[in-house]
C-alpha cells in the first residue's frame, strides 16, 4: 500500500482531509440486527478494498490498549522540545543556550556537537570563547531553528544507529533535567495518544538528577511531585489515558549496581505510580551484559517485595544469549527481542508463556537492526504463540506514531482482526499495572472494541483527519 502523500518541506506534520472510509454497507447494517455480522470477515474484505488512506484512518480510529515500551525523553517531537525549551513562561523559568558554532577554544568543557544544549546557569560558567559558540535557544534564526529540530530526530536516510545513540540525547542534554518541561512533554504525549485512541501509557521516567532554574538540584520526591501534579490536572484527566512509570537504568554506567540499589529503594517507596524497572542502553557495550546484575538483583530481592522488570534485550542483529540471560535475571518483559529468533531454546520457552516481547518495528528499521520489515521476526513470534505487543520506543526521535506501527504491521504482515485484538489485549495483560487497575483496563478495552465493531457494522465510526508524521510520509512516498 502507498499513501501517496505530498511531502512538505522539512517533513512538517501533514494534515490531509480524507473522504469517507467507505464503510457503508446496507448488508452490514442488516447483519447487526440479526447478530450475524462478522468483524473478522469484514476486516478481510476491507483490507482488499481499502485505499491506503482509508486503512490508515481506520487503524488510527481503532481503540488501542497500552504502550509499554516508551522512553519519555525520546518521545517528544522536535517542535515540542523547541517550543518549550525556548519559552521560560512555559518551561518553569529556564533559559537555554545551544551551540551553533564549532570555533575551537582552549577549554576541556567544549562539546563537539552542534546544538549541544545547556542551561543559562551552565552557560554562565563557560569561558568567554565558549560562550560565544552558543546562542540563546529563543534567538535562533529560522534556519538554525529548523536545523536544531532536525538534529534531534532521524530525518535523513544517511542517519541511523550511531547518530541516534551518540548525538540525540547528548544534544537535548540539560533540557531533559527540567521536570517542568518534561512533564509537559508527558502531557503532550497523552494528548497525542488520546487522538490515537490509546488508553494506557507505561513510560520510562527518571527523576534523580533534576535541576532547578538556578542549577540547584531538586530532590527526587520534589521532581516526581511535578509529574504527578500534571497527571492529576484537568488537561491530563481529559485525555482518558492512564499513566504509570518505570525507572530506567543505563546498563553500562560504571556505578550501575549502586544506581540499581537506589532505584529499587525509590520504586519501592512509590509503588502507586512506579510499576517497574527497565535496563536500557546499547547491548554491544560489553560493560552492560545482563550477567553483571545477577548478584545485585538477588541481594535486592532478598530485601524488597517483588518489583517487576522489563529489560531491553535482543536489540541486535547477531546471535547472543542476552535474552535468555535477561530472563534468568527475572525479567517479565523483553524490549525488542530481535535476536531471540536465533535462540531456539529460548523461543520454545517463551511460547504461550508469561513473558512478552515489546515489538518496535520502526525503531528496529531506522536503527538498522533489520534491513527491511520483511526481515523482522515479529510475525514469527506472533504466530507461534510468543506474546507480543506493538510499541513506539522513541517516537519523537523517529517522528512516528503508534498508528504508524499498526499500519506497518497490518500492511506488511497481513494481520487479521483476531491478531489485532490479541496485540491490544497483550498490551494490557502484560502491563505492570496494579492487578485491580489492570482488570479495569482490560474490561474497558474489550468494551471499547465491542463498541467499535458495532460502529463499523453500522457505519458510525467517528472520522477524523489523521496527523501524519514524517516517518509514514517518507515510507509511503
Amino acid at each position: 500500500m502507498r499513501l501517496r502523500l505530498t511531502i512538505l518541506p522539512f517533513y512538517l506534520v501533514l494534515f490531509i482531509s480524507l473522504t469517507s472510509l467507505a464503510y457503508k454497507s446496507v448488508a452490514a447494517s442488516n447483519a447487526v440486527a440479526d447478530s450475524s455480522f462478522s468483524m473478522s470477515l469484514w476486516f478481510e474484505n476491507f483490507k482488499k478494498t481499502a485505499t491506503p488512506r482509508q486503512m490508515y484512518q481506520f487503524l488510527q480510529a481503532m481503540p488501542k490498549g497500552g504502550e509499554l515500551h516508551h522512553h519519555l525523553s525520546g518521545s517528544g517531537f522536535s517542535e515540542w522540545w523547541y517550543e518549550l525549551g525556548a519559552d521560560p513562561t512555559k518551561n518553569g523559568g529556564y533559559t537555554y543556550y545551544t551551540q551553533v558554532s564549532d570555533r575551537k577554544c582552549q577549554s576541556d568543557k567544549q562539546s563537539a556537537l552542534r546544538f549541544h544544549t545547556i542551561s543559562e546557569t551552565t552557560w554562565m560558567t563557560l569561558p568567554d570563547c565558549l560562550q560565544q559558540n552558543y546562542t540563546e535557544l529563543a534567538l535562533l534564526n529560522e534556519n538554525q531553528k529548523q536545523d536544531f529540530m532536525d538534529s534531534i530526530r532521524l530525518h535523513t536516510s544517511s542517519e541511523g544507529r550511531e547518530e541516534f545513540f551518540s548525538t540525540h540525547w547528548q544534544r537535548l542534554n540539560e533540557l531533559t533535567a527540567n521536570p517542568t518541561l518534561v512533564s509537559k512533554i508527558l502531557l503532550l504525549n497523552m494528548q497525542a495518544y488520546q487522538a490515537e485512541n490509546l488508553q494506557y501509557l507505561e513510560t520510562q521516567l527518571n527523576v534523580r538528577y533534576a535541576k532547578k532554574p538556578d542549577g540547584s538540584p531538586y530532590t527526587p520526591d520534589e521532581a516526581l511531585a511535578i509529574y504527578t501534579d500534571v497527571l492529576t490536572s484537568e488537561e491530563a484527566i481529559a485525555t482518558g489515558v492512564t499513566v504509570r512509570f518505570q525507572y530506567a537504568l543505563v546498563r553500562f554506567l560504571p556505578d550501575a549496581e549502586a544506581q540499581l540499589e537506589w532505584i529499587y529503594s525509590f520504586v519501592d517507596k512509590h509503588r502507586e505510580i512506579y510499576v517497574g524497572i527497565n535496563l536500557v542502553g546499547r547491548e554491544d557495550d560489553m560493560r552492560g551484559q545482563p550477567k553483571r546484575f545477577a548478584s545485585t538483583l538477588r541481594s535486592l530481592r532478598a530485601k524488597y517485595p517483588k518489583i517487576l522488570l522489563a529489560f531491553h534485550a535482543g536489540e541486535s542483529e547477531t546471535a547472543d544469549s542476552n535474552v535468555r540471560d535477561t530472563l534468568l535475571l527475572g525479567a517479565e518483559r523483553i524490549g525488542h527481542g530481535l535476536n531471540t529468533i536465533f535462540d531456539p531454546d529460548t523461543l520454545l520457552q517463551m511460547r504461550n508463556s508469561q513473558y512478552l516481547i515489546e515489538i518496535n518495528l520502526i525503531s528496529n528499521l531506522l536503527l538498522e537492526y533489520v534491513p527491511s520489515f520483511d526481515a523482522h521476526p515479529f510475525p514469527e513470534y506472533l504466530r507461534t504463540g510468543i506474546p507480543t505487543a506493538l510499541s513506539t520506543d522513541d517516537r519523537g526521535m523517529f517522528d512516528s506514531t503508534l498508528s504508524d506501527e499498526f499500519y506497518i504491521a497490518v500492511t506488511e504482515f497481513n494481520l487479521s482482526w483476531e491478531e489485532l485484538l490479541t496485540l491490544g489485549t497483550n498490551s494490557l495483560q502484560y502491563s505492570f499495572l496494579q492487578p485491580d487497575v489492570k482488570a479495569q483496563q482490560l474490561a474497558l478495552y474489550h468494551q471499547r472494541m465491542r463498541d467499535f465493531e458495532t460502529q463499523v457494522a453500522l457505519d458510525t465510526v467517528p472520522t477524523q483527519t489523521p496527523a501524519f508524521r514524517a516517518f509514514i510520509c517518507k515510507f509511503e512516498s
